[in-house]
């Protein structure tokens, strides 16, 4: 006798998962792409949480995380930074995301490598990405670097 079970997602929770994608590209598009702060945080919840690892810097709250990214990270931004997606997989509050991130290391990064001066080196290196989102805000942003491979490939 052969049993199958079918598991179904309901249309509700596919709606949730959705969102919290939208959020999380809508959110990357206004920092990355756009440099536009204002659309960045009005996809954050007041007592969001920013971090990045191993470096530690990020923030917490709409005003840390408000001078953070426009002290730190927008005027840091390589001009040819690129994201290309290696996974993606979520529920109806979390995304987790596998990136290869490329750029030239030719300012500067005070958000991922901080005190460390330009190189002028490529770099190509693994970030996941772990957002939590309620209410189409996001709560908590996390991205691990893979730190040893990026300063290896900048000889530092």
């Amino acid at each position: 006798m052969r049993v199958e079970v079918v598991a179904a997602v309901t249309k509700g929770v596919q709606d949730l998962m959705v969102e919290v994608a939208r959020v999380r590209d809508a959110f990357y598009s206004a920092i990355y792409s756009a440099a536009n702060l204002d659309a960045a945080m009005a996809l954050t919840a007041t007592d969001c949480t920013l971090v990045n690892l191993p470096s530690g810097s990020g923030a917490t709250g709409a005003d840390g995380l408000r001078r953070y990214l426009a002290d730190d990270v927008l005027p840091h931004l390589p001009a040819d930074l690129t994201f290309r997606r290696i996974s993606r997989t979520g529920d109806r509050w979390r995304l987790a995301q596998e990136d290869m991130v490329s750029f030239t290391h030719d300012l500067e990064l005070p958000w991922l490598l901080p005190g460390v001066a330009p190189t002028h080196r490529r770099a190509e290196v693994l970030a996941i990405s772990v957002i939590t989102v309620q209410r189409s805000l996001i709560t908590s942003h996390r991205t691990l670097w893979d730190q040893a491979t990026l300063l290896t490939q900048l000889h530092l």
